[in-house]
């Protein structure tokens, strides 16, 4: 375990260490109270200056796999194998320097699968014949251009998820599909998975979810200069944690989709099956779950219930209302059910408007089958009906 202040130096991080070493107070007690202070100034923290290097580039698709599985290793092969020799055509990716810094340059440059419908770019074609060039108006059909963030889950390689983005297509809704901070291409070089995202380093996994909440962020701002009216964010497990908060921080992100949902942070490390190592750390410093919870209370979607519920409701209400999916599982040992049906039971008590689905399955048999084709048709018409709305 590492208490890791080192990677919240801008936001006190060095001052608490130094407390730390001079033994005014203990690594836990410096800890809560950062948290405690993220919490009460949440804009402050997941603040950002809009990045000034947004380009969009031509890139072959590559795996970047998380497991060594002999199929898994024999996809990425054949993938390298298509790119070399012309069979695979490059495709375009959002790149942008993240407006939270870290140690690690290839994490840094925020990578996003750029997946434009149909509408929007038969709509950019008439605006560049027509000498309007700045990508502003509807999406052609005279409705507003609509987009989605699609994150997927911790460890994800670079092309899960990509299937939705080609679904979301198909209903005129364009798609950036995120990696993750220490993800796919931003994996640093030492690392096999995203390791760095989620660990017993408690400082690099609070700035790690501060990273995802403000690239979110920018790519929203990314979007509105391309003329995209009504935007959305789609996140699973890891990914509808960062999608929350970057929602309850952001009213622009209309359409929110949760694909596996919990409320506070510490208690998925504590008791999920997936970071049970991470929780054999803490174990052996001698710390309690309650005492994980509230060092990771800045990161839980759970403390930022009123910002969510605020910013979901903008003037005029009614139909320009924030739509909120939450999709659980009863059986899930990664996000444990009680803690997933405690964001339906807040989202009442907030008079949040939302949808909530169940599947029959667990966290990571989401995705075989016939899972993955319920949890497709539960995130496929709740965004298509919900962008109709929004767009009637």
């Amino acid at each position: 375990m590492e208490w890791g202040f080192d990677a919240l130096a801008d936001v006190g991080g060095v001052e608490l260490a130094a407390r730390v070493e001079r033994g005014e107070m203990s690594g836990l007690e410096a800890m809560i109270a950062l948290n405690e202070r993220i919490v009460a100034e949440p804009q402050t923290f997941y603040g950002y200056k809009t990045p000034r290097d947004f380009r969009v580039e031509m890139h072959f698709p590559a795996l970047y796999p998380t497991n060594v599985r002999p199929e898994t290793l024999e996809q990425e092969r054949e993938w390298k194998r298509r790119a070399e020799v012309g069979e695979l055509r490059k495709e375009p990716f959002l790149r942008f320097t993240s407006a939270v810094g870290t140690p690690y340059p290839e994490n840094d440059t925020v990578n996003a699968r750029w997946y434009e419908a149909k509408q929007s770019v038969e709509r950019r074609g008439i605006e560049r014949r027509e000498g309007k060039s700045n990508g502003k108006g509807e999406g052609g059909g005279g409705r507003p251009k609509q987009a989605m963030i699609v994150m997927p889950q911790w460890n994800a390689d670079a092309f899960s998820h990509n299937v939705l983005c080609e679904m979301f297509n198909r209903f005129g809704i364009s798609c950036l599909r995120l990696s993750k901070p220490y993800h796919d291409v931003r994996r640093p070089a030492e690392l096999e998975r995203s390791d760095y995202a989620v660990s017993a380093n408690v400082g690099r996994t609070i700035a790690a979810c501060r990273q995802a909440v403000v690239d979110i962020r920018s790519c929203v701002d990314w979007l509105e200069s391309q003329g995209y009216e009504q935007i959305g964010v789609m996140g699973t497990s890891l990914g509808s944690a960062y999608g929350f908060i970057a929602a309850a921080m952001d009213s622009r992100l209309r359409v929110c989709a949760f694909n596996h949902a919990s409320t506070q942070f510490g208690d998925v490390v504590w008791t999920g099956q997936s970071t049970r190592h991470v929780k054999a750390a803490f174990e052996h410093a001698g710390l309690t779950q309650d005492e994980t919870r509230a060092m990771f209370a800045g990161v839980s979607p759970m403390s930022f219930m009123e910002e969510y519920a605020a910013t979901g409701r903008p003037r005029g209400h009614g139909d320009k209302a924030r739509r909120t999916l939450v999709v659980y599982a009863p059986y899930d040992l990664t996000f444990v059910v009680k803690y997933s049906r405690e964001v339906l039971t807040n989202f009442d008590a907030h008079g949040v408007d939302y949808v909530a689905k169940v599947l029959p399955c667990g966290h990571y048999t989401t995705g075989e089958t016939p899972y993955k084709f319920l949890d497709g048709w539960y995130l496929g018409s709740f965004i298509w009906s919900a962008f109709r709305r929004l767009r009637a």
